[in-house]
């Protein structure tokens, strides 16, 4: 049975979370997964099952996607699922997880506003002999944690930037860039200071950090693009933390050359929205490289429901599993909007 506690809109907020759990997942032993790893997943197991699923906030268009995605895999599974937001109140969230301990699930995954508050709960859980799934924070009272290196997230952005850099500049003729992060989120940070890390690794000395701001939204990421531009004219490379920081820094740049992107211009960060993917098919736009994680809305639901099975089933052999990242362009942007939805 399929329930949405919460109206999806399209509200370009971070697609991962603001968390209060200031873990080191670089130093995080566990398995790096890939394609071939979540395809040796047996999906029969879902049959049956009674799935309880926690998550931040369903207003936004990432976890809107991948959780309209994933409702229909389990469904197709033969699963019975419920899908509510916490809108980011671990009291509401403990008491989501109490309720689905009450309903009997069988598996609980919680993606948590704060990973410390709800790890009482989720040992709880535990205790009456369901499985615990964590997205995004390596907690201690879970039987699986599907988590990210952050750090290597953003060398990946970094690195992606740098090759354009590469591309286009020189140390005669350096890019200048600007970084929107939010340093006030560990995680957050982490991914800011490894883009820094990716882009002095490929293009060290061919560029120059004009500017750093802070911006999760869209609207502010935006607004702080327009300041930095009146300052910084020549600034024609943005690399950043999220899907906010692309979609603000694209519509400003837009507007600031009037559609005419010059060819040394680009924007780079990560999350995988259509408004993103849109705006790197549309040559109007500066956006030139995503680092996604598993692909599209569809490969990642899939993704989560194959961590179901293997959780299920006593199946993985770490409890920390790493999700891989690939670059999203030009060139492959076509097939990944094929399965958003």
């Amino acid at each position: 049975m399929k329930k949405f506690a919460a109206v999806f809109t399209l509200v370009m907020l971070l697609a991962l979370p603001v968390c209060a759990m200031a873990a080191d997942t670089a130093k995080t032993e566990g398995i790096q997964a890939s394609p071939e790893f979540y395809a040796k997943a047996n999906m029969e197991v879902l049959k049956g099952k009674k799935i309880g699923i926690t998550i931040q906030s369903l207003q936004n268009a990432y976890w809107a996607g991948v959780m309209t995605a994933l409702g229909e895999i389990l469904q197709a599974a033969g699963a019975e699922y419920t899908i509510v937001a916490c809108n980011d109140s671990s009291a509401t969230q403990i008491g989501q997880i109490e309720n689905f301990v009450s309903a009997g699930c069988d598996l609980i995954m919680v993606h948590p506003s704060d990973a410390n508050a709800v790890e009482d709960a989720c040992a709880e859980a535990r205790n009456f002999g369901i499985k615990v799934m964590c997205w995004d924070d390596p907690m201690k009272n879970t039987d699986a944690n599907w988590i990210l290196n952050n750090t290597d997230l953003g060398i990946a952005i970094g690195e992606l930037a740098g090759k354009f850099i590469n591309e286009h500049y020189s140390a005669e003729k350096k890019a200048e860039v600007t970084i929107i992060g939010y340093p006030q989120t560990v995680i957050l940070l982490e991914r800011e200071n490894g883009i820094k890390i990716g882009m002095k690794n490929v293009a060290d000395g061919k560029y120059e950090i004009v500017a750093t701001t802070a911006a999760i939204e869209a609207n502010l990421a935006q607004d702080a693009m327009d300041t930095i531009l009146q300052a910084h004219p020549n600034c024609r490379v943005v690399t950043g933390i999220g899907a906010g920081a692309m979609i603000g820094a694209d519509e400003a740049l837009q507007i600031a050359t009037g559609g005419k992107i010059p060819d040394d211009m680009g924007v780079f960060t990560t999350d995988v929205t259509k408004q993103q993917l849109g705006q790197l098919a549309d040559p109007t736009y500066p956006a030139k490289g995503i680092i996604g994680f598993e692909g599209s809305d569809e490969d990642t639901a899939r993704s989560c429901a194959s961590m179901f099975a293997f959780i299920i089933e006593g199946k993985l052999d770490a409890k920390n599993v790493f999700r891989g990242v690939a670059p999203i362009t030009a060139e492959n942007v076509s097939k990944i909007m094929a399965g958003m939805k």
